[in-house]
């Protein structure tokens, strides 16, 4: 027993001297986050997303986001940098590889895919997959971390870059920082000039546009709130909260065009990260430890509609997780919704409920 002991309290005095001496990747800010929604009444879990079908399962490995063309096949970004294409029959085929990490993405009025890029920016593919690179930085301050995407009726692509700090591979150490490095931007295709419209934003994410295309939203996933950019009107250029205080952290954000926002939470709020958020110091040594040592999300399926009023309108969940987890995309297309996942090897597909 006193082996024991003895191997422990060395392995405590290794990981100490560790600590001390290594510099910590972030410089985290202290943050008071607010008390959890309860999930109940329409946060009530339930078991609607076991009810999803599943696409290319096994076939694709972290489809972030989904788009699907007007022949109905479903177009997907993996971790390979590929975008793959699943046609009707199932197959999976390579439809374009960019070279980097694709995220968000939907097709424009012409044909294009609009692709959303971590590591590459706002790309175009043609219907052959060609890449044709839109924009890479504004304000002379290159993208770090390109993420999600709207396309107006003016042609107009709304789109966030989540951080300028951090790239993708370390997006939690921006969860762990909680500082504002996001931006939501405007590229005009006629001018190929590209706008700030929001900056210091707490990682940008999601980024969606009203019915009317009278304001855009932009998810701020670790503040847990969507923020509202007017377009138009005696508001325009000017910015509220749309809802605070979401019961996850929200991802991709995306409208039906009726009025209706769906909003991917890839995992539920977390009563140690909250914990996590009112101690700096903690957070600084977290940030040092191997990723292996971090504590581990536990799977969960959840996903959320919204009305315009930034009401809660729906909820729905795989509380297993091992249908669907770790959701970060919701598409709705006609009357069916997708589900894209950032880890998982399958695509969902579900009726509108």
């Amino acid at each position: 027993m006193k082996i024991v002991f003895g191997l422990f309290a060395a392995l405590l005095a290794v990981l100490a001297l560790y600590l001390v001496i290594t510099p910590s990747p972030i410089d985290p800010l202290a943050w008071e986050a607010p008390k959890a929604p309860a999930m109940t009444g329409v946060l009530e879990p339930n078991d609607t997303l076991m009810k999803a079908e599943l696409l290319g399962r096994g076939q694709v490995h972290g489809p972030e986001d989904t788009a699907v063309d007007a022949q109905g096949r479903v177009y997907a970004g993996l971790h390979d940098g590929r975008i793959v294409r699943i046609s009707a029959d199932g197959a999976v085929d390579t439809f374009a590889n960019t070279g980097g990490r694709p995220l968000g993405m939907d097709f424009d009025a012409s044909g294009n895919l609009i692709v959303a890029d971590a590591y590459k920016g706002l790309l175009s593919l043609d219907p052959q997959g060609a890449i044709k690179v839109l924009t890479t930085e504004a304000d002379g301050l290159p993208f770090a971390f390109t993420d999600d995407l709207d396309i107006a009726r003016d042609g107009t692509i709304y789109f966030s870059d989540a951080s300028s700090r951090f790239q993708q591979p370390d997006y939690l150490l921006d969860l762990l920082e909680a500082r504002p490095h996001g931006r939501l931007l405007a590229y005009d295709p006629a001018t190929g000039q590209t706008r700030v419209l929001l900056k210091d934003l707490y990682f940008a994410n999601g980024v969606a546009l009203s019915a009317k295309q009278d304001f855009v939203l932009v998810n701020e996933t670790y503040r847990y709130r969507i923020t509202r950019y007017w377009l138009t009107g005696d508001k325009a250029g000017s910015h509220d909260v749309f809802i605070d205080n979401l019961p996850g952290l929200p991802d991709n954000l995306q409208g039906d065009g009726k009025g209706t926002f769906w909003v991917a939470l890839p995992t539920p709020r977390k009563a140690d990260a909250d914990f996590l958020h009112r101690h700096p110091w903690l957070k600084t040594q977290l940030a040092k430890l191997p990723r292996a040592l971090w504590p581990k999300a536990v799977p969960y399926g959840f996903a959320i509609a919204l009305n315009e009023q930034g009401q809660i309108v729906r909820s729905l969940h795989d509380t297993s997780g091992t249908h669907l987890r770790m959701i970060t995309s919701v598409k709705p297309v006609g009357d069916m919704l997708y589900f894209g996942s950032l880890d998982n090897d399958r695509i969902g597909r579900l009726p509108q409920p």
